[in-house]
């Protein structure tokens, strides 16, 4: 070990342990941390210039979290076999520990901080995500970055009825809750998760277990730094200041501000032109030169005053910017079966936000195949979230993917996979595009997908809807408000974003960030009472457009049969170079995909119609079936010879019909009898015990002439 090696170790309270180790590695960053537990480790630095940007006003936070192939033993797919961009399941780590970091940075430190996470050794049972959030605080713990922490993150599952911190990723599977937490010591600022249709108590106990696990996990932190004598965080001055010109800004602008909170106003579009033309008449009693010169200060004071009116006057007059009471949704439409040519589609409006969203029926080989150095396999449930620029009247750059719609899409996929079949032959795909948006697209996003997954057919067990939860609070008076389907003005000026997606029966997934100190379990269960209520509201909405299922699949979506093989005959149906199974293909227009398990071959034919897949079963059941002597079969002539014909009676199955068990007369030859391509009935009658090909017969089935008395 480094001489400089500063380690510590801690109990998770089950046996296991994790240690914290710094100095080591990576000792240019600011920061360093190794984290392991058995044979999983992770590397995490952070690295924030001395000095911030000019005009900057945020936090200009990034990070990375990656999977190295090494730790698992692995060489990277792809032509370039090396670890490329971020795949979603490492942004959606990514996401979660910027959520937990980000609101614990000063609001006044603007320089650029980046941290990056390295999954560096691996023993594949446990779960990196849930010690990422730990590894990069306590990056942090260890540098002299100013940072309002340490925090840490866990999962709590709930396996046979008990809660786990942190469970083996083959318990997990066993899992019907399933959270990350993030937490200071004091505070819980960020949930997300999935279950199987549980109680808001239930998640509340979660919730409370795993910010006991995380107090652990500070504790240790704490001491990493103190044995690395870490305990100075630099100063800065990121922000320059004019309390004049604020407090004139406030003077003369705050009372008219809230002015127009209070009044409400429906339209987004509206609101935003009158809170501009307060800021127009002020700027126009100051000099150009000054309204130049102080152009980033104006535009930070205006939108401070315009935050802390709207907030006043909420707490103050219970009532919100576009004029609903706390607890009420905007009006919901919705319409199913509204695109042709899709399997299922559907549109969900909500005020202001609104999904167009389509189902899409696959077949196995649509299936996509995760090649991750943690995660493998294949995923056959995929919703895609589209966020065009357009949807909030924005001129941007489209560059692909970006990490919000990854999220969005994330958390939705969780909510509705909950309520899919158990037994589903398709690939499905749900693409939700947001074509108006102001607050909660991605709970719009589950609804449409729940009318669209019942318009395609899809026996989903219940219907789902989502619903985002706000809270603006005031530590001083303590005042606050519990806000039920936020406005996009409400979430970013707001202290929580709280999503909770399920059914009328439960909770199935939930995303919750917490912007302040301080939010207390009382109002955490008042928020998810108020969040039940909404989303039975919004149920019975939805319940307009369609209440069930469909019957039956759209006509053109592809039918898909399973049948089960025994696994000796996997290679007939297939035949050399996949000759036999391409040629079925193309003779009954199906997609046929065949799958080993145990001593089984599962086998999925999907096509357009029921005939062509009776076709395809057919063939397959003839390829598979063990000729038995006695049995009459329909066999095709494939070749004539000077003694019979050899007949096709079972698919890759010839016999010989010898010229005499064609007929009960005598005949020189075939012609003018059979030819080659002619159905013919056949009965199996034994089999040649030095070659052992199949005989058959055809005179057999043929009723004997009776014969002529003699003159």
């Amino acid at each position: 070990m480094s001489q400089n090696a500063i380690t510590h170790s801690f109990d998770l309270g089950d046996g296991r342990t994790i240690t914290l180790e710094t100095g080591k590695l990576a000792t240019q960053a600011d920061g360093s941390v190794v984290v392991r537990c058995g044979n999983t480790m992770l590397l995490a630095t952070v690295v924030s210039n001395k000095e911030a940007k000019e005009n900057v006003d945020f936090m200009p936070l990034t990070v990375d979290y990656q999977e190295k192939y090494a730790s698992t033993g692995r060489v990277p797919g792809g032509f370039f076999k090396r670890e490329a961009r971020l795949s979603d399941y490492e942004v959606l780590i990514s996401r979660l520990v910027d959520r937990a970091l980000r609101p614990l940075f000063p609001d006044d430190y603007h320089a650029d901080t980046q941290v990056l996470i390295s999954l560096i050794s691996s023993d594949k049972e446990t779960m990196p995500d849930s010690l990422a959030g730990l590894a990069a605080s306590a990056a942090i713990a260890v540098s002299d970055i100013p940072f309002n922490g340490p925090i840490s993150e866990v999962r709590v599952a709930r396996i046979n009825g008990k809660f786990v911190v942190n469970p083996a990723k083959s318990d997990l599977e066993l899992a019907d809750l399933d959270i990350i937490v993030a937490a200071s010591a004091n505070d819980v600022n960020m949930v997300e998760g999935e279950m199987k249709e549980c109680s808001e108590t239930d998640m509340v106990e979660a919730i409370k277990i795993a910010h006991e696990a995380i107090k652990i996990q500070i504790k240790a932190q704490l001491e990493l730094a103190k044995k690395a004598g870490k305990g100075t965080k630099r100063t800065f001055n990121h922000e320059t200041s004019d309390e004049d010109l604020k407090n004139t800004i406030t003077k003369a602008c705050f009372d008219k501000m809230y002015a127009v909170a209070k009044a409400g106003h429906a339209n987004k579009q509206k609101r935003k032109e009158l809170f501009e033309t307060i800021r127009k008449e002020f700027k126009a009693t100051l000099a150009e030169e000054t309204q130049k010169e102080k152009a980033f200060l104006l535009g930070k004071y205006f939108h401070d005053i315009e935050k802390e009116a709207v907030r006043q006057s909420v707490l103050n007059e219970r009532t919100r910017l576009d004029s609903r009471k706390l607890e009420q949704i905007r009006p919901i439409w919705c319409e199913v079966d509204y695109l042709p040519g899709a399997h299922g589609s559907s549109i969900f409006t909500r005020g202001e936000t609104q999904s167009l969203t389509t189902v899409t029926l696959g077949t196995k080989l649509d299936e996509q195949i995760i090649d991750g150095a943690f995660i493998e396999g294949t995923n056959k449930f995929l919703l895609h979230y589209n966020f065009p620029p357009f949807s909030t009247g924005e001129v941007k750059m489209m560059r692909g993917t970006g990490r919000r719609e990854v999220g969005h899409g994330n958390l939705a996929m969780r909510g509705l996979k909950q309520v899919l079949p158990a037994e589903l032959p398709y690939t499905l795909r749900v693409v939700s595009d947001i074509l108006e948006s102001n607050g909660s697209s991605s709970m719009a996003t589950v609804c449409a997908g729940t009318l669209a997954l019942m318009d395609a057919g899809i026996k989903i067990t219940k219907p789902v809807a989502g619903i985002a939860m706000g809270l603006i609070s005031d530590s001083k008076t303590k005042k606050y408000a519990v806000l039920s389907d936020i406005l996009g003005d409400e979430d970013h000026l707001g202290d929580m974003d709280f999503k909770v997606v399920g059914t009328k029966d439960g909770i199935t997934a939930c995303q919750m960030d917490i912007k302040v100190d301080g939010l207390s379990y009382k109002v955490l269960e008042e928020a998810l009472a108020q969040a039940k209520a909404g989303r039975m509201h919004i149920l019975g909405e939805m319940a307009k457009a369609i209440t069930a299922p469909r019957e039956d699949y759209k006509p053109h979506a592809p039918r898909i049969v399973k049948i089960t093989i025994p696994k000796e005959f996997i290679g007939a149906v297939i035949g050399p170079g996949g000759k036999v199974i391409q040629e079925m293909q193309r003779e009954t227009n199906t997609t046929i995909v065949i799958e080993e398990v145990g001593n089984n071959g599962i086998i999925d034919i999907a096509a357009s119609d029921k005939e062509s897949i009776d076709k395809a079963v057919a063939k397959i059941k003839g390829i598979c079936a063990v000729p038995e002597v006695g049995e009459v079969y329909e066999g095709k002539v494939k070749t004539i010879v000077a003694f019979g014909a050899f007949v096709e009676f079972l698919p890759g199955k010839d016999g010989l019909l010898h010229i005499s068990e064609v007929d009960h007369r005598r005949l020189e030859n075939l012609e003018g009898v059979l030819k080659q391509g002619d159905m013919v009935k056949v009965k199996l009658i034994g089999t040649d015990p030095k070659t052992g090909k199949f005989k058959l017969s055809r005179k057999v089935l043929i009723p004997k002439p009776e014969t002529q008395p003699q003159s």
